[in-house]
């Protein structure tokens, strides 16, 4: 249960991280208000997924989940560029997650 409250609050993360773009500087109320519930429900899930899981592991987890995420939307939504050095780089946050889950 933890590791989905974890995978969670990573998905929350990143739908923050996204919405920092569309708040232009907190002066617009709709995206403003879903970043904001969206930070505070994503570190609400951390918090509750550290219950049980290690803090380096989770942590590491939660912002890598963020990076990977906020990476690839970067890249659909807002036209960031996807070279091959931004897509092995997020390839290897992948795997660092991966063996993060695989060593607890």
């Amino acid at each position: 249960m933890a590791w989905l409250l974890l995978f969670v609050a990573g998905l929350l993360e990143v739908g923050w991280a996204v919405g920092l773009k569309y708040t232009d500087g907190f002066t617009r109320l709709v995206p403003t208000v879903w970043t904001l519930a969206s930070m505070l429900a994503s570190v609400v899930l951390l918090g509750m997924a550290l219950k049980t899981l290690p803090v380096g592991t989770g942590y590491a987890v939660w912002t890598g989940i963020g990076a990977v995420g906020t990476a690839i939307l970067g890249i659909y939504l807002l036209g960031e560029p996807a070279t091959p050095m931004r897509i092995a780089s997020i390839m290897l946050i992948v795997a660092g997650i991966i063996g993060l889950k695989l060593a607890s």
